[in-house]
C-alpha cells in the first residue's frame, strides 16, 4: 500500500533552491515595477534570472524533455508552483507564464512542423509572447455562443468577429483564435476551429486594453479587446483539425485550471504568512493582535482552509500523473476550481482586514489578491459551471430508487436486518423467554 506525504530528498533540494532564489533574487526584481518589463529591463534583470533557472534544470518544467522541459509530472509541478505562486514575476522567470505555457502546449500537441518552427520554439525560449483569443463580449467563454466566423474563400480563411479579454494581446506575436467554421455541424462541439493568427495581420485591431480591478486609466491593462475585420489567413493557419477546437481546448484548459490552483496555493500561503506576521507584531491597548481570540479564530480557520485546499490540489495532481488523462480526473479538477476562488478570497480578505487601513491600500498586496480571487472564479470557466460539472460527475456513480420509500429508509433497513439475522434473533428471544420463565 502506497500512501506517502513526503517529498523525494533530491527534489526537495530543488524546492529549497527555488525558495532561496525566490526570496533573494526574484522578489527584489519584482519590486522594480515596469522598469523590469521594458526591453532593456528584461535584458538586464529577467533574462539573467531565466538563465539561472535553466542552469538548475527548472525551465518550462510543465513540458516534456523533447520540448526543452523536464517532464516533471503534475505532482512535482504542484510543489514547485506553490512557491512560484506568491509572486507574479516568477512564472516568467521559470518559463511557465500564462497564457504562453498553455498556448505552447497545444501547439506542441497539434501544430505542424512549420507552426512549431514559427511559434513554439520562440515561445519556449521566451523570445515572443502569445495571446489566447477565445472569450467574446456576447457570451463570455461559452463556445456555443461564439459569433466570430471563419469562412473559406478559395484557399484562404476570412475571419470576422470580436474577442474579449485576450490576455497580453498588445505584447503578442501570435493570437490563438477560436472561430466558428462549421455552423451547421450536427454536433455543436464540432463547429469551432482554432487558428494561429500573427498579431500584425491586416484586419487585426486591438480596440482597447482592459485592466482588472478598480483604478487606473480606461484603456490601460493587459486584457485585449480585439476585433477581427476581414482578416485573411492561409488554409494551413488552422491548428489541428477543422472543428476540433473543443477537444484541443480541453487539453489546454484542463492543465491551465490545475496550474492556476497550484499557484493559488502559494498566493494563499503568502497571505496567511503576512497575516500571522502582522498578528505577532501589531499591538493594541489590550496587547498583541495574536493574543485576541477573534484574531486567533481567523488565523486557525485560514490555516485549515489553505491546507485543505493544498491537499486537494496535490491529490488532483497525483491523479493526473496516475491516469495520464485529464478526462479521468475531470471531477477533481472541477472541485479545485470551485474551491480556489473562495479560499483565496477569504484568506486575502482576512489578511487585509487584520492590517487595517494599510491592508486596503495599494502599499500592500491584499487588494490585488482579492481582485485575483474574483478572476480565479471566472478564468477557464466560471465557478457555477464547475459546480455543475462536479455534481454531474459525482451523481454518475449513483442509481435511482424507484420505490415510494428509498432503500435506505430505516424501517426497510430494519426489516432486511431482521430477515438476515432471523436465526440469531430467534435464539436470543428463546434465551430471554427461558429466563423470564425461570424468574416466574
Amino acid at each position: 500500500m502506497a500512501w506517502d506525504f513526503e517529498t523525494d530528498p533530491e527534489f526537495q533540494k530543488k524546492l529549497d533552491w527555488i525558495e532561496d532564489f525566490m526570496r533573494d533574487e526574484v522578489e527584489p526584481v519584482s519590486h522594480l515595477g515596469m522598469a523590469a518589463y521594458s526591453s532593456l529591463g528584461r535584458e538586464t534583470f529577467i533574462k539573467p534570472l531565466q538563465q539561472k533557472v535553466r542552469d538548475q534544470g527548472l525551465w518550462a518544467c510543465h513540458l516534456g524533455p523533447e520540448l526543452g522541459g523536464q517532464g516533471f509530472g503534475q505532482l512535482k509541478l504542484a510543489l514547485m508552483n506553490e512557491k512560484l505562486g506568491r509572486n507574479g514575476l516568477a512564472p516568467s522567470v521559470f518559463g511557465c507564464q500564462a497564457p504562453d505555457s498553455g498556448n505552447a502546449e497545444i501547439i506542441a500537441h497539434y501544430g505542424t512542423e512549420a507552426q512549431k518552427e514559427r511559434y513554439l520554439w520562440p515561445l519556449l525560449n521566451g523570445e515572443i509572447r502569445s495571446a489566447f483569443s477565445m472569450s467574446e463580449p456576447t457570451g463570455g467563454s461559452d463556445p456555443l455562443t461564439f459569433q466570430t466566423r471563419a469562412v473559406l474563400d478559395g484557399n484562404e480563411w476570412v475571419i470576422n468577429g470580436e474577442k474579449w479579454f485576450s490576455t497580453n494581446a498588445q505584447y503578442s506575436k501570435v493570437l490563438v483564435l477560436y472561430a466558428i467554421t462549421d455552423p451547421d455541424a450536427k454536433d455543436p462541439y464540432r463547429r469551432t476551429s482554432i487558428f494561429l493568427v500573427p498579431t500584425d495581420t491586416p484586419g487585426v485591431e486591438i480596440i482597447r486594453n482592459v485592466a482588472v480591478g478598480a483604478g487606473g486609466q480606461i484603456g490601460g491593462g493587459n486584457e485585449g479587446y480585439v476585433r477581427y475585420k476581414d482578416v485573411r489567413l492561409p488554409y494551413d493557419a488552422l491548428l489541428g483539425d477543422r472543428g476540433a477546437a473543443f477537444v484541443i481546448a480541453q487539453v489546454r484548459l484542463g492543465g491551465g485550471r490545475v496550474h492556476h490552483a497550484m499557484r493559488t496555493v502559494g498566493a494563499c500561503r503568502h497571505a496567511l504568512d503576512l497575516m500571522c506576521r502582522r498578528a505577532v507584531s501589531r499591538t493594541t491597548r489590550d496587547g498583541r493582535l495574536a493574543d485576541l481570540q477573534m484574531v486567533q479564530e481567523q488565523i486557525a480557520e485560514s490555516w485549515i482552509a489553505v491546507e485543505s485546499f493544498r491537499l486537494l490540489v496535490l491529490r488532483t495532481a497525483w491523479l493526473i500523473d496516475k491516469h495520464k488523462d485529464y478526462n479521468k480526473v475531470r471531477k477533481d479538477i472541477a472541485a479545485i476550481k470551485v474551491a480556489m476562488p473562495k479560499v483565496y478570497h477569504d484568506v486575502a480578505t482576512k489578511a487585509a482586514h487584520l492590517h487595517g487601513a494599510l491592508g486596503v491600500s495599494n502599499e500592500m498586496p491584499f487588494m490585488h489578491m482579492v481582485n485575483s480571487s474574483l478572476v480565479m472564479g471566472i478564468a477557464d470557466g466560471p465557478t457555477e459551471v464547475h459546480k455543475v460539472t462536479l455534481a454531474k460527475q459525482i451523481l454518475k456513480d449513483y442509481t435511482p430508487d424507484n420505490d415510494l420509500f428509498p432503500s435506505y429508509h430505516i424501517p426497510k433497513l430494519r426489516e432486511a436486518a431482521e430477515t438476515r439475522f432471523a436465526a440469531e434473533l430467534g435464539e436470543i428471544r428463546r434465551h430471554y423467554a427461558a429466563r423470564r420463565a425461570e424468574q416466574a
